[in-house]
């Protein structure tokens, strides 16, 4: 029996999850996309994951660096992560970042960043997934996350 991606991706949108940016530099140049497949894998080492889309824009970027850093988002921050879901023009225009250890860019404002090392890389039929050594993590700020579930961006109802 064979699933339809339509219907598998339908299935898997019911899968509530955080949002994320990755970042990272390519030829000098910030890069950045959009992601809610991203996890912890290990406690010791840390280690983490995300999916990147072999179609993705920013592919080469990620592929050719060494280093790349999350950025977990906040509920106030939807229109920043519309804005790095784009295809094109420049996304970090306007936004603030600094670095940690690798220089891969930190976003202002973020509930929290992990700022790894590239650790490996494992063929996943459109995506490569993306395993990092994390060198630094810091909670930055407390406000609510950033939900994804069907297809829209949600939040948590009750404060923490």
């Amino acid at each position: 029996m064979s699933i339809n991606s339509k219907d598998f991706r339908s299935v898997m949108g019911t899968f509530a999850t955080g949002v994320t940016i990755i970042t990272t530099i390519d030829k000098g140049k910030p890069k950045g996309i959009t992601a809610n497949s991203f996890t912890s894998v290990s406690l010791e080492p840390p280690l983490v994951m995300f999916c990147l889309g072999k179609d993705s824009t920013n592919f080469e970027a990620f592929m050719s660096s060494n280093f790349f850093a999350v950025n977990i988002l906040s509920v106030h921050q939807e229109e920043l992560s519309n804005k790095f879901a784009l295809f094109e023009g420049d996304r970090f225009a306007g936004v603030e970042w600094s670095i940690w250890e690798t220089g891969a860019p930190i976003l202002s404002g973020v509930i929290s960043a992990v700022d790894c090392r590239r650790a490996t890389t494992h063929d996943a039929g459109d995506h490569i997934i993306m395993l990092g050594h994390v060198l630094r993590a810091d909670i930055l700020n407390a406000p609510q996350p950033l939900l994804y579930f069907r297809g829209s961006y949600s939040q948590v109802t009750e404060d923490f």
